[in-house]
């Protein structure tokens, strides 16, 4: 019998523990995890130095859709893999190198825009500077065959067939003229982009033929003036790009923490899954994507059991027009009423100090960001009510994954990230460039970064009420 009363005792015992007190203990389990075994760089480390750069229709973008739903799963999330669409061809960049073969050579520092055209091997050629006019192009159609063609403009790291003025180039003249490639002058760092429309456009039926090369911008001039003082000297290069047998699919990776009370409601945090190649994806957005993935593991690993769902979306295909997110909104995926709010990440691996709100969600905000008001030391979180009349609805997409999310009503508000160590991050030499690599980035932000993420959406996802809309938008 007595031991019957115990029994009893202790079952009463835990049904009168509050959920208010095994939120505050999951919070801080978050807040210490997030101190002494924080993965963020860990993730961020497999991405980009062990998978590399992920463009759709690559064997990387794959590998780490794989990679990504394997983590999530064990974790003990539940795992959506969402087919977005397919590419006819796909594309893999393996090792380039190039040289000026003279008496005073150099090695050369260029790069190609993907979804272009490898050598097949070495190549060597004497150099031809484009012709502008037809009396130019028949003057030196005979020395095309074999030839590197340099154009005089200044690449924005767009492949050169893009270009809307190629009948200006003769392009298609020179290319049928045996020319093994052509070289433009690039910006430092070297850009290297992709023509969305192009590569959908792509098939094994007419697969770019001719490389496209970026130079820096030093050594085309050299090479330039030795061409008009009639030196003699070649170029080699050796690029290794190459198609693969398509169709190529791409999908979304979404990890969900399904809410007990209400599973049908959702607090959302994303990044983009996809990168350009020409380095190692990052920053851009490595750094986002292990953000998202390290807010889900702590939270999963801490016994996170929310009132509603929280999602955790890696999309695709933003690089290409943010087609996953777009494919996650415009299929209704989840009813557009049901998101309290989504958080975008995507930017440099700053830290997240701050966010502004409507004044309908100010209290909200202020009750939820408590417990991370002073996680980083010599850092006060702030939550800030926005002042004036909001502003209207978006009508077409911006540069990031909130955009669909936005112009279809659901409130896409996501956090203000500074730079309060003075680490000097300037984005605009790494975005889209050469240097997007794991050495750019910050732990010291990005790992705070996934506890604030964590816990703000743990906050969210316990309100007794999905966040007001009120003030939104000026509809």
């Amino acid at each position: 019998m007595k031991s019957i009363r115990v029994i009893i005792c202790l079952i009463a015992l835990s049904l009168s523990v509050s959920p208010a007190f095994c939120q505050e203990k999951v919070i801080r389990e978050v807040l210490e995890t997030g101190r002494t075994d924080n993965h963020t760089m860990q993730h961020a480390d497999y991405l980009s130095n062990r998978i590399g750069g992920r463009i759709i229709g690559s064997a990387a973008l794959e590998e780490a859709e794989k990679w990504v739903a394997s983590q999530f799963r064990s974790w003990g999330l539940e795992v959506m893999v969402q087919e977005v669409g397919e590419i006819n061809v796909g594309f893999e960049r393996g090792p380039w190198s190039g040289r000026m073969l003279s008496e005073d050579g150099m090695v050369l520092h260029f790069g190609t825009p993907s979804y272009t055209a490898g050598t097949k091997g070495p190549q060597k050629g004497h150099v031809v500077i484009a012709p502008r006019s037809i009396n130019e192009f028949n003057r030196v159609k005979g020395k095309l065959k074999g030839a590197w063609v340099l154009v005089d403009e200044v690449s924005a790291g767009w492949p050169i067939d893009w270009r809307e003025q190629t009948d200006t180039l003769f392009f298609n003249e020179i290319v049928e003229a045996g020319a093994l490639g052509f070289i433009q002058k690039a910006n430092m760092p070297i850009t290297l982009l992709y023509d969305r429309k192009h590569c959908f456009k792509i098939t094994p039926d007419n697969l770019p033929s001719v490389c496209d090369i970026k130079l820096d911008p030093h050594q085309y001039d050299i090479i330039r003036q030795k061409v008009v003082d009639k030196k003699d000297f070649l170029l080699e290069f050796d690029i290794r790009n190459h198609f693969r047998v398509g169709p190529v699919k791409y999908h979304n990776i979404i990890g969900v923490i399904r809410g007990r009370k209400h599973p049908d409601e959702y607090v959302m945090l994303g990044a983009h899954l996809d990168s350009y190649d020409s380095a190692t994806g990052a920053v851009d957005d490595g750094n986002g994507t292990a953000v998202v993935m390290e807010a889900a593991r702590l939270l999963a690993t801490c016994g996170a059991k929310p009132d509603r769902s929280i999602m955790f979306c890696l999309w695709t295909g933003e690089e290409f027009g943010l087609l996953g997110s777009k494919y996650f909104v415009e299929n209704r995926t989840v009813p557009y009423e049901s998101i309290s709010n989504y958080f975008n990440r995507d930017g440099g691996p700053t830290l997240a100090t701050s966010i502004t709100v409507p004044p309908a969600m100010y209290e909200d905000f202020v009750k939820v960001c408590k417990p991370i008001e002073d996680y980083v030391e010599g850092v006060h979180f702030t939550v800030n009510e926005r002042k004036g009349e909001p502003g209207p609805r978006p009508v077409s997409a911006g540069g990031s994954d909130h955009a669909y999310f936005a112009m279809n009503g659901v409130p896409a508000i996501s956090f203000r990230e500074s730079d309060p160590f003075g680490y000097n991050f300037d984005y605009r030499e790494i975005w889209h460039t050469e240097n997007d690599r794991y050495n750019k980035l910050i732990p010291e932000y990005m790992e705070p970064s996934a506890v604030i993420s964590a816990v703000v959406a743990y906050g969210l996802a316990n309100l007794s009420h999905l966040l007001s809309r009120e003030g939104i938008y000026s509809e």
